[in-house]
């Protein structure tokens, strides 16, 4: 378990923007300086293909690792583990292969998520993070609960469902100062989206993390796919996407 937890301490190599080498025109474009917010690829729907488009537009962006496996051993048995490890059984003998699941955000409306598998650990790793930044999505924000009423971006708009598999989850508006009522795995997820309370209730087989954390990232991904009036807009607080300075 010390292991696990040094590697999920480990800090992230600094990207270096100039030795970058966009291949695809969207990267040669950010590159150029062109395109200077995330969000205007996002509202066009454009597909990002290269994690240095997310490591140039998004600033303060973190990492960390999620707990979906299981240490084994005579001492370290049971306890949850941030690598899935797999055998497979051949003539030569067992090929293990170890999978990981990490988050990546900035604490301020954009959230991804990735899973990677690979025969060591930090192959597995690098998919993993690689496949987050080109997962990452804008989340919407605003003050939904009647007990609070604030019109801040403390919490979620309204209640959402999310489902992966046989897990499903329902987020829900809570009051300022509440917290983050859910899973311990699925709050690390909310934290990194910039949400600070939250309700939640969940269905079906939660104990297969990968499938609930997804379920969590759908739920999210759900919030900028409702149509909001815009009436409630102003009144709900509702920001979708990083929260600017003066806001």
């Amino acid at each position: 378990m010390a292991r696990d937890q040094r590697q999920q301490r480990m800090m992230q190599k600094e990207f270096d923007k100039e030795a970058w080498i966009p291949k695809t025109e969207l990267g040669k474009s950010v590159k150029k300086g062109e395109i200077k917010e995330l969000d205007e690829i996002l509202n066009k729907g454009l597909n990002i293909l290269e994690d240095g488009i997310v490591d140039t537009l998004v600033s303060n962006l973190e990492s960390e690792m999620i707990e979906i496996g299981q240490s084994k051993g005579k001492f370290g048995g049971g306890k949850r583990s941030i690598w899935r490890q797999t055998q497979k059984k051949t003539k030569e003998g067992n090929k293990p292969k170890f999978a990981t699941m990490i988050i990546v955000g900035n604490k301020n409306g954009y959230i991804g998520i990735g899973k990677g598998k690979s025969k060591e650990t930090m192959p597995a790793r690098e998919k993993a993070t690689r496949q987050a930044k080109l997962n990452v999505q804008k989340i919407v924000r605003g003050c939904g609960s009647w007990e609070c009423g604030c019109g801040g971006n403390h919490t979620i708009p309204f209640k959402i469902k999310g489902k992966c598999g046989s897990a499903e989850i329902t987020l829900m508006p809570a009051p300022k100062g509440v917290g983050l009522c859910v899973e311990k795995q699925c709050r690390k997820l909310l934290e990194f989206a910039g949400v600070k309370d939250v309700y939640s209730k969940t269905k079906g087989k939660t104990k297969s993390k990968i499938n609930l954390m997804l379920a969590c990232f759908n739920a999210l991904k759900n919030l900028s796919r409702t149509k909001i009036p815009e009436r409630y807009v102003k009144v709900g607080g509702i920001v979708e996407g990083k929260i600017k300075d003066g806001e």
